[in-house]
């Protein structure tokens, strides 16, 4: 199984901050409180990474609430992996990511969406940001 980046955990931390802001500054709702503890641990432990099988359930539905707010793929409908290169120009992703994607956990998905988003060098990152910045405001309309 793949790991959570500490990244990811933060971003859901700030995802359920903006929806359930904190009444007095000092109490957390639910979900801010389990993720803030597995966050609390991985900087205690100097992890970057925690493991998507041992997230506590609520901690866990907790991130998969914020995964599901963000774009499932990569793809831009530009795949040069079709036309036989091994990295997709369009999304950054090899071709057996592009293959295996359905089959991948949120985590394993995630895990990508790092890397080409640190690498950068992906048309969706350049040349065709505005498409992919539609494509993602549309599946957030879903």
């Amino acid at each position: 199984m793949a790991g959570i980046h500490i990244t990811d955990i933060e971003a859901a931390i700030n995802f359920w901050r903006e929806r359930h802001p904190s009444p007095d500054g000092v109490t957390l709702a639910p979900e801010l409180r389990a993720l803030a503890e597995v966050y609390a641990l991985m900087v205690f432990y100097r992890e970057d990474e925690a493991d998507e099988r041992s997230l506590p359930a609520k901690a866990r539905a907790a991130w998969m609430a914020w995964y599901e707010s963000q774009p499932d793929t990569p793809c831009i409908a530009i795949c040069s992996t079709s036309q036989g290169d091994a990295q997709c120009k369009g999304c950054g992703r090899s071709f057996e990511e592009v293959q295996r994607w359905t089959e991948m956990s949120p985590a394993e998905k995630r895990q990508v969406w790092r890397r080409i988003t640190l690498h950068g060098d992906a048309w969706r990152f350049n040349r065709y940001a505005e498409r992919a910045a539609e494509g993602a405001a549309e599946a957030g309309k879903r």
